[in-house]
């Protein structure tokens, strides 16, 4: 008799395997590795390394002594998920034993507490980077200044993102244009090189845009997710731009700015917790960039971007079954 094997998501038929897809992840995420250590030096690559070691012990001890089965820390999946965690965190001394933490949460509860790769609705690296943020505030809120390229030394000051300054500003009274003038923000372009405070591995748009299109091209990734995240914030906060930009900030701004380009590049496409079909994936983007918008400028925090995936994530299953493509319909 034959048996039908049924297996985790995602379920694709092609030459490429899930090793290949996780090794090219984490090839596409070295631009902005690079990046930041060339702007926050050896504390960015510390933590990262860390982060890694962590994720990867975590999933084989959890595999190995818990699950009982063949560990699967070689297909890449865990150095995808503690790069990530890594990047989103800031490059502060402290950051290298609270981010073991993350780890800890990230593969344990995010990914090997539902079966594994496969089987996670959430993405495990947000998952720990939520829970960091709420269990120490402080430390993920307290931001390093951007040295000169190549600092070696772990001695940073800190400092606040735009983001940061712009939404104490605007809560405090202030208007955009008399914050812009008061502080030293950087210039646009500065911004899109990554020469601005913030979590270290999401300062950089160009080095994740050089990323992304390296995963277009090996059609890892598709462009639905990104261009509908990325367009839904870019238009949304241009509609409140245009009807008050003394209190919000313009479009090009907010999607430089912050977490959006990693988010939308790198998290929101996980193809595990994200919608199978096309205009799920569509609807998908579009939810995290209005989230993430709606968030920053009337929320707690100055930034959205993980909440909005993590919340989208939730809808993935639904989404799934409202955009059900048709040869899978009955």
């Amino acid at each position: 008799m034959n048996l039908l094997n049924i297996s985790g998501s995602p379920h694709v038929h092609s030459d490429e395997s899930t090793k290949k897809i996780m090794w090219r992840v984490n090839l596409a995420l070295v631009p902005a590795l690079l990046v930041a250590i060339a702007y926050f030096g050896l504390n960015a690559l510390l933590i990262s390394l860390i982060s890694v070691a962590s994720c990867v012990l975590f999933q084989w001890l959890i595999e190995k002594f818990i699950l009982k089965q063949e560990p699967t820390i070689w297909d890449g999946s865990a150095i995808v998920t503690g790069l990530l965690l890594a990047f989103n965190v800031p490059a502060t001394p402290q950051m290298m034993w609270i981010v073991v933490i993350g780890a800890l949460v990230a593969i344990g509860i995010g990914k090997m507490s539902f079966g594994g790769l496969g089987k996670n609705p959430f993405n495990p690296a947000l998952v720990g980077r939520v829970f960091l943020l709420i269990s120490f505030p402080v430390q993920m809120t307290t931001w390093p200044t951007v040295g000169k390229w190549f600092p070696m030394t772990t001695d940073i000051v800190t400092g606040a993102t735009p983001l940061g300054i712009i939404k104490e500003g605007v809560k405090s009274g202030q208007s955009i244009s008399e914050v812009m003038a008061q502080n030293d923000l950087p210039s646009m372009m500065e911004i899109f090189l990554g020469h601005m405070g913030g979590s270290f591995g999401e300062v950089s748009a160009l080095a994740i845009l050089i990323g992304a299109i390296y995963l277009l091209c090996r059609k890892i990734i598709s462009w639905h997710i990104p261009v509908a995240f990325i367009g839904t914030a870019f238009v949304f906060s241009g509609i409140l731009w245009l009807i008050n930009p003394e209190m919000y900030m313009d479009p090009l701004m907010t999607i430089l700015t912050g977490g959006i380009m990693l988010g939308a590049c790198f998290m929101a496409t996980d193809m595990v917790t994200s919608p199978m079909a096309k205009s799920g994936q569509l609807i998908f983007g579009f939810g995290c960039g209005l989230l993430t918008v709606i968030i920053r400028n009337w929320g707690v925090y100055p930034e959205g971007v993980s909440f909005a995936i993590l919340i989208m994530n939730s809808l993935t299953p639904l989404l799934n079954r409202w955009c059900k493509p048709k040869r899978f319909a009955v």
